[in-house]
């Protein structure tokens, strides 16, 4: 077995000075499973180890690098030695930043998720929308951060995403959604919307 560094030493980096840097190549890394770790997710994207929060952004967004969704829809913190099972409540991320670009169909949307993923949505990070999924019956919007990981828009996103909406024909029909990157993402039936 490969003796690990010794990293006691060391200090981490605060989430807002890390250089941004790509994600861990986790869906080429294939180790054997080492079973479950007491890390959840919960519903608004936070992050807890034996029931406590975990505080430190940096050790979240470390964690986020190398966290992947497995065929099966379970999730794994994977490393080229280990995977380890954790549990997420619904999705790992919350969109809780958005800005926007353009307008009508020229209009692009990058969200900004809670471990600093920046999300342009598009073709490549596609937007659902899942129905009656909030206590209010609203519509929820989800993106597709990378490799099967989604975010779902959090509630003080999406007064601005809908912002962003207007109504357009899909499948033959008036709908209220969102265009992004030239692809108009369907919220709900316009006269649902009222609009």
């Amino acid at each position: 077995m490969t003796e690990l560094p010794d990293i006691r030493g060391l200090k981490a980096i605060p989430a807002g000075d890390m250089p941004n840097r790509a994600p861990a190549p986790v869906e080429t890394w294939h180790p054997e499973h080492a079973g479950p770790i007491d890390i959840e997710i919960d519903m608004d994207g936070n992050w807890f180890h034996d029931g406590s929060a975990i505080r430190r952004s940096g050790l979240v967004a470390l964690f986020a690098s190398i966290l992947r969704r497995e065929p099966d829809g379970s999730y794994v913190l994977v490393t080229p030695v280990e995977k380890r099972t954790i549990q997420v409540a619904d999705v790992p991320f919350t969109a809780v930043g958005i800005m926007i670009e353009g307008t009508a169909t020229e209009q692009v949307v990058t969200l900004t998720t809670n471990t600093g993923d920046k999300v342009i949505v598009g073709e490549n990070n596609p937007m659902r929308f899942v129905e009656g999924a909030a206590a209010s019956g609203v519509s929820l919007p989800y993106v597709t951060v990378r490799g099967g990981l989604e975010a779902r828009v959090s509630r003080a996103v999406f007064p601005d995403l809908v912002e962003a909406g207007c109504v357009d024909i899909y499948n033959t029909e008036r709908w209220f959604g969102v265009w992004s990157s030239g692809v108009f993402w369907p919220m709900m039936p316009a006269d649902e919307a009222g609009a």
